[in-house]
């Protein structure tokens, strides 16, 4: 069985990391997230993530927590696709959510999915 968990090293967590993201990687839209992904040939291969829901378009702290649970248990269940590509990289994601509704689980968890196949098939 996969280990389908989200440790903390698999976050996306440092300010320079996530600076290069936003300067030099690549972009693209799936309904309901804009997504951002940067990966350079690395002898060690990791996957880092960033979640992120704005404050503009869901002002109240519950629905945020809320949508990024949703996004965060998608993407865990869902991360052995960018994992088992068999490339030597290392990856860091963005997954932004763009909607001013709170859409339901299956549809962000289809989202999750097109995009960790799209980031996969780019590699």
């Amino acid at each position: 069985m996969p280990d389908c968990s989200l440790p903390r090293s698999q976050r996306l967590r440092s300010l320079g990391a996530v600076r290069r993201l936003f300067e030099s990687g690549e972009s693209g839209f799936v309904f309901p997230f804009r997504y951002v992904w940067y990966a350079e040939p690395d002898a060690e291969r990791s996957v880092e993530v960033l979640f992120s829901v704005p404050k503009k378009f869901h002002k109240r702290a519950n629905r945020r927590n809320l949508i990024r649970r949703r996004t965060k248990e998608a993407y865990r269940l869902q991360k052995q696709i960018l994992c088992n590509d068999g490339h030597a990289v290392n990856i860091d994601l963005a997954l932004i959510y763009s909607s001013k509704e709170a859409l339901p689980y299956k549809n962000i968890r289809h989202a999750v999915r097109r995009i960790l196949e799209t980031v996969s098939g780019r590699l």
